[in-house]
């Protein structure tokens, strides 16, 4: 089994923390990912951006706006003049937060008291293009886990919409877990996966209420599920039911309660 491993519980989805806790906090800040493996989440995911300082940042927009006291294009801004930015008010029970660089992440996730895996999100279309993916690896292996014995042992998971990311990645990095994320059935059902050579599929929540059948078409081809984002009881059980591999969470507390009563 690929992207799969010693990291979980037997039997039950893995709880990935989608952009750490972000219900409780508000997302991609440390604060957030530090609520998400004190309740013990089996996974961080966040979504990287390139600065005009190519440096990888945790943000999800291509703007500040939304989830900062400032304004502008990620790509425009460089990590210090980011760093002027608050990140964390703007949520109802957030307080002030400094952008968080993936440098910084990984030395969390890394530095952990037990095994929690990274899924790194690559965002496309962006301005720099494939030196997304390049400065992604570049940093991996600074920190030792872009070649991993295994792709089961693996502490990090690129994963991305862009089939062309997915494919740099796995050109580059041949045994590091990749994820093509998609949220129709026709993409992820059909031959994309195996063109760009990913070892998972990511799809919705609600491909996969529509699509149930895409977690066993995906196992018989040795590739493991990751959905997201699943937020309620019902689909947590529906992943289970289907043996989905990985849950992508906002809530990642409220999961793991929910899944102990999983049969």
């Amino acid at each position: 089994m690929t992207a799969g491993g010693p990291i979980s519980r037997s039997g039950k989805p893995a709880v990935v923390a989608h952009r750490g806790a972000s219900e409780e906090l508000p997302e991609h800040t440390l604060a957030a990912y530090e609520r998400a493996l004190a309740d013990g989440a089996d996974g961080l995911e966040c979504d990287v951006r390139l600065t005009s300082d190519h440096e990888l940042v945790c943000i999800h927009d291509r703007t500040v706006d939304r989830t900062s006291d400032g304004t502008g294009l990620v790509s425009e801004m460089s990590v210090p003049q980011l760093r002027e930015l608050d990140f964390g008010s703007w949520h109802p029970h957030g307080s002030s937060a400094s952008v968080l660089t993936l440098r910084e992440l990984l030395t969390l996730t890394l530095d952990w008291r037990r095994p929690v895996r990274l899924f790194v999100e690559t965002k496309h279309p962006v301005r720099y293009g494939s030196l997304v993916e390049q400065k992604l690896l570049a940093l991996l292996h600074e920190f030792g886990v872009a070649t991993p014995p295994s792709a089961d042992h693996s502490r990090a998971v690129v994963i991305s919409f862009s089939s062309a990311g997915v494919w740099r990645v796995r050109r580059h990095a041949p045994m590091l877990p990749t994820i093509l994320l998609g949220d129709t059935a026709r993409l992820l059902g059909g031959s994309a996966a195996t063109a760009v050579g990913a070892t998972g599929i990511g799809p919705s929540v609600n491909t996969l209420r529509q699509n149930p059948d895409l977690v066993d078409r995906a196992a018989a081809a040795g590739r493991v599920t990751y959905c997201w984002t699943v937020d309620d009881r019902v689909d947590v059980q529906l992943c289970a039911d289907l043996g989905v591999r990985w849950v992508a969470t906002n809530r990642p507390a409220k999961v793991r309660d929910w899944l102990v009563t999983v049969d």
